[in-house]
């Protein structure tokens, strides 16, 4: 459902294509090795100061290194925030991934559920990774298109429900058609980068469903941590699983 989901999905093909393997040399290992424990360090530095205090002589000075031997493993700090950025993503789509390929024979909704909730577990898991990518932006930083494809997975998974839902008869004949509505033509045009990622059988409606859903469900889970239903909603669990039901009851994507 990103502007440029189409190129993101081919990109990922691309990446998923096996390549010759080899085994590591001692000096890239030892990198390898640096440049993890250089994140995990950037991490905790998120979690105890947030995004926008993210500082390279910091992150130095807690592996016990000089801040110009860092510069060689990330430039800048804003090299250092995307790739804590596209290892968030990652990690969040592999999740969503993963729960939706266990329900994946199953009917639409429990496809929609299982994305739901691997989406808060994940950011209830990882709260300062979450709010770094969805979140306040960062003061002075613009995500490169680098960023793009891991921050594609998500949305590729509810876009897929989408021809899963025509295919279901919910939108058809038999299902809600008497209860669809015209979509504008300057929302229409609008829509145009999310179409190309879709079968043109997918009605404008239920393409806006769908974006309405993806903003919905993020929307719930900032709430949740952030804060903001803390005092409001006693069983935070129960009440994102009922949620969850009513909007996809609510947007048409279940019949």
């Amino acid at each position: 459902m990103l502007s440029n989901l189409a190129s993101a999905r081919l990109s990922r093909q691309t990446e998923q294509v096996p390549q010759p393997t080899r085994a590591q040399t001692a000096r890239e290992r030892v990198r390898s090795e640096l440049t993890s424990e250089i994140k995990d360090a950037a991490r905790r530095q998120l979690a105890a100061e947030g995004a926008a205090a993210l500082s390279l002589r910091a992150v130095a000075r807690d592996l016990g290194m000089v801040s110009s031997a860092l510069y060689r493993y990330f430039p800048s700090r804003d090299a250092l925030l995307t790739a804590l950025i596209i290892d968030a993503y990652a990690s969040l789509g592999s999740a969503a991934e993963q729960a939706e390929a266990a329900v994946r024979g199953r009917d639409v909704l429990s496809r929609w559920m299982a994305v739901g909730r691997a989406v808060r577990l994940w950011a209830l898991t990882n709260p300062h990774e979450y709010a770094l990518v969805f979140g306040s932006p960062v003061p002075g930083y613009a995500a490169p298109q680098d960023t793009v494809v891991q921050a594609s997975r998500v949305p590729a998974l509810l876009s897929a429900l989408m021809p899963a839902v025509m295919a279901g008869g919910a939108y058809g004949p038999a299902g809600r058609a008497e209860g669809r509505v015209a979509v504008p033509r300057r929302v229409h045009r609008a829509l145009a980068p999310v179409r190309e990622t879709l079968p043109a059988m997918v009605p404008d409606d239920l393409v806006v469903a769908g974006l309405m859903a993806w903003t919905y469900l993020f929307g719930a889970v900032s709430f949740e941590v952030f804060g903001h239903r803390t005092g409001v909603i006693s069983d935070p669990g129960a009440f994102f699983e009922f949620e969850l039901l009513r909007i996809a009851e609510l947007l048409g994507l279940v019949g």
